[in-house]
């Protein structure tokens, strides 16, 4: 099963409080007129210049054994290790919002204009994670069994070294959607996102928070993540 999804601009359209958490703000009551004004402005580019478009292609739990494994660089022990091998199925993934925001964001901070670009940023970085989440969505509406959780993992994060990207981007082949990977495993455009969606029953996804880089970690976004799932 290989898909290209192109989403609409809605699906891709970040809620309010998760881009204010994004820019350090506890609620919309700390927002001033000025900053309100920011995000209007921020929201309105969005809509213009992003062209969210995902792409995901079925694996096997032994080919995507050689891509977790990457360049040999992964932490001794890690929670996707101990997930991906009890799953369903597995999906590769890669999602992007395309070249123009990125460019906008760039153009932005080259002018001074740094408080529109630190809120554009913040837009289009919840968006992209915002991606994810749609994709695993659309792959867990197909699971065939009932109960079934999706969550999506990515290259870089708890332990997975960002040096998988090069297997998993010899495999997907994301610059169908014109994605690309630079020397130092990041992809263009910047606001992208990549990795595996992982499909069974929901206590699989859920570990303790004990591994040896997560006392390092300052989000704890593993947290929300597993309360997410049943």
């Amino acid at each position: 099963m290989r898909e290209r999804v192109v989403f609409s601009i809605g699906e891709a359209m970040p809620p309010r409080g998760d881009v204010l958490e994004r820019m350090g703000m506890a609620s919309p009551a700390d927002l001033s007129a000025r900053t309100g004004a920011l995000v209007e402005s921020a929201t309105d580019e969005f809509e213009r210049l992003a062209e969210p478009t995902g792409l995901v292609d079925a694996v096997s739990a032994e080919e995507f054994a050689a891509i977790y494994a990457g360049e040999g660089h992964n932490s001794h022990e890690t929670p996707l290790e101990r997930i991906y091998p009890r799953a369903d199925s597995l999906a590769l993934f890669v999602a992007t919002l395309g070249e123009q925001i990125s460019t906008r964001i760039a153009e932005l901070f080259a002018a001074d204009d740094m408080a529109g670009g630190f809120v554009l940023d913040a837009v289009a970085s919840v968006s992209a994670d915002l991606l994810t989440d749609r994709l695993a969505g659309r792959y867990r509406e197909r699971a065939s069994r009932e109960g079934t959780a999706v969550l999506g993992y990515s290259p870089g994060y708890c332990g997975w070294h960002i040096s998988a990207q090069r297997k998993l981007f010899a495999r997907l082949g994301p610059e169908e959607i014109g994605i690309s990977l630079n020397d130092s495993y990041l992809m263009q455009p910047l606001k992208s996102v990549s990795g595996v969606l992982v499909a069974g029953a929901g206590p699989i996804h859920r570990f303790r928070p004990e591994f040896s880089f997560c006392g390092a970690c300052t989000t704890r976004q593993c947290l929300p993540r597993m309360r997410s799932v049943r």
